[in-house]
């Protein structure tokens, strides 16, 4: 007689009947003749849930219940890296006290899995998915710190890197020895006929730092796809193993209390001969087959897609409100736009990505952010800019120039990173207090312009946290935290101009925060206003209709926001002299920063300043 199935067993089964029939079709659509490897994996999904423990089962049945539980408006992340922020993750652990005085509840660790010193690319050359770096703690660390944060109703954000492993990884190693078996997860071959053909459409990621997508390897005589850096070696998901052994590592990661797992590079992770190896079809296939498999094992968890290009290849890693793929999606152009709208005082542009974005399905929610562990990069919309007579390479040095202060009334002190000295690009690095002249003004011991450079980091956030989706700090932010330059000394980190602004956090600064008078305190306490206000209030959620108001003026956005019986005003001041919205809105509305009762009409905004207008 069989024993009776648990009530969690049901429920997984009725979920894989739900999805069975798709789920087969997409494996066996990339990988035919393979259903060997499709019973593989479904053996693998099962046994990740069978040793799933009941506290993330019981998270996932609560989350499966309320589907929109990651689309309200008391959302806020922090993404942080463990030894820059506390040591290791014990550490953090005992830091969170201070993330949730920040209001967070969506803790993003950066890159920690175990990846070789010197080759790690900041941790995104994984040598091994189910280790902890050693100095940052093990793996039962790790569950103790989501198991801490899940008590505290934060969730845990972690990055999958996708697209490649190390190639200090053990299937690499083994490769490397001549195994068959593994030099089938990677590309290899035996002479550079292939690769230049590759070489012909597959555009370079760091064509300074890193030409070329091939590294030669004299050790084997063979060439190996490495997109990103010699030390990361291209997997091949034309072999249905790695996409197994792949997702078997994500629902590891999973199981170990993860609740949003960052798809890292997802766009390159199908190559094909005669293309530029982006964004294939194949690509969303194996995004929709992941996102089934959580849906089924772990449907609690969330995937994050990291996708750093255009809108319209951005927006496809949606999928379709009926056949969805990445839950969240980086809003990595608005970002960018943002500090072009800082460089040059003219908001046009930015007015018309985010009507663009208010007309995207609601279900569509973007992670929001103004600085993060990267770089700037200028993928602008180019096109609509030479409307307005602005070409691409000339505008892009101009913002480099501008916010690397190399203009008299630029205050920026940002860094470039990948500079290309032939064709004249490059990116940006620095945190948002040095782009926005609080760096200078401390150097200089300018009471008046640390308060307005302390301003203009309130202003962007303020901007941030009424933009549609999940608005995430960048750890220090909050305290106005300025540039390292002590990478310029650590030969392990020289090279690498983002680590500008991963530097240690500085918990003397942190200090300061009950300080008057002091940016800290200045900076801080007016986020923590802003945050909790938004927290209270739905006409931040999801569901809220946005509208981009005219205010007449190029130097000031307006935003209004509604949902049900609440409004919101934003207004938003990129120019450094005081400003006038000439907007017109039926009503009394009171200003949240200050509290007074006033008109929504022809409204007065200080100089790298804002005013929220809120009405019920």
């Amino acid at each position: 007689m069989k024993a009776k199935k648990s009530q969690a067993e049901q429920r997984y089964e009725k979920r894989l009947e739900l999805y069975y029939d798709e789920l087969k079709w997409l494996y066996m659509e990339l990988y035919p003749e393979r259903s060997d490897q499709f019973e593989n994996l479904l053996y693998r999904m099962q046994e990740a849930y069978h040793v799933r423990k009941p506290n993330l089962k019981k998270l996932d049945e609560s989350r499966a219940k309320n589907t929109d539980w990651y689309k309200k408006s008391d959302l806020l992340g922090m993404m942080l890296y463990t030894d820059a922020f506390a040591e290791n993750l014990n550490g953090v652990k005992k830091r969170l006290d201070y993330i949730e005085s920040c209001h967070v509840n969506y803790l993003h660790l950066m890159p920690l899995l175990a990846s070789p010193e010197g080759r790690s690319d900041g941790g995104y050359a994984v040598a091994d998915f189910r280790s902890v770096q050693p100095q940052l703690g093990t793996m039962k660390d790790l569950e103790n710190l989501t198991g801490a944060c899940h008590r505290r109703n934060i969730c845990v954000c972690l990055d999958f890197v996708m697209n490649h492993t190390s190639e200090d990884h053990e299937w690499a190693k083994r490769a490397r020895q001549g195994e068959r078996e593994y030099m089938d997860r990677y590309y290899f071959y035996d002479n550079y006929e292939l690769p230049a053909e590759f070489e012909k459409t597959v555009p370079q990621v760091f064509p300074t730092t890193a030409p070329g997508n091939f590294t030669w390897l004299p050790d084997m005589g063979k060439h190996v796809m490495t997109t990103f850096y010699p030390y990361q070696w291209d997997l091949n998901y034309w072999n249905p193993v790695v996409l197994n052994e792949m997702i078997d590592n994500m629902l590891y990661l999973a199981n170990r209390g993860i609740d949003i797992l960052r798809l890292d590079a997802v766009p390159y992770i199908w190559k094909q001969l005669g293309t530029s190896c982006r964004n294939l079809p194949q690509v969303h296939s194996i995004v929709r087959i992941m996102r089934i498999v959580t849906e089924i094992v772990c449907p609690g968890v969330l995937l994050l897609g990291e996708i750093v290009m255009e809108p319209s290849k951005v927006v496809p890693y949606f999928g379709t409100i009926e056949k969805p793929e990445c839950h969240l999606l980086y809003n990595v152009t608005t970002m960018a736009t943002t500090w072009h709208t800082v460089a040059t005082k003219d908001v046009r542009l930015l007015k018309r990505q985010m009507e663009i974005i208010s007309h995207l399905p609601k279900d569509y929610v973007f992670l929001n952010y103004l600085r993060c562990h990267d770089d700037i990069g200028w993928g602008l919309d180019y096109e609509w800019l030479e409307n307005f007579s602005i070409r691409e390479i000339p505008h892009k040095q101009y913002l480099n120039d501008y916010l690397t202060g190399k203009y008299p009334e630029a205050v920026g002190r940002g860094e470039l990173y990948n500079s290309d000295p032939i064709s004249k690009d490059a990116r940006l690095c620095g945190t948002t207090a040095s782009l926005c002249g609080l760096e200078k003004a401390l150097y200089e011991q300018d009471e008046e312009e640390i308060r307005k450079a302390a301003g203009w980091v309130i202003m962007l956030h303020a901007y941030l946290l009424v933009q549609s989706g999940i608005p995430v700090l960048y750890c220090g932010d909050e305290i106005g935290q300025l540039n390292d330059y002590s990478y310029h000394d650590d030969p392990m980190k020289c090279e690498d101009s983002r680590y500008l602004h991963r530097g240690k956090f500085q918990w003397d600064l942190q200090k300061k925060i009950c300080e008057e008078g002091t940016s800290q305190h200045q900076i801080f306490n007016a986020l923590k206003e802003l945050e909790t206000f938004r927290a209270e209030h739905k006409v931040f959620d999801a569901q809220a209709d946005i509208e981009m108001l005219e205010t007449y003026d190029n130097a000031i956005l307006g935003i209004k926001r509604s949902q049900d019986e609440e409004k919101l005003i934003a207004l938003f001041n990129f120019s450094q002299e005081e400003k006038t919205a000439w907007i017109q809105e039926d009503g009394l509305y009171t200003d949240v920063m200050s509290g007074e009762q006033k008109e929504a009409k022809a409204v007065l905004v200080p100089a790298g300043s804002f005013c929220w207008l809120y009405q019920v």
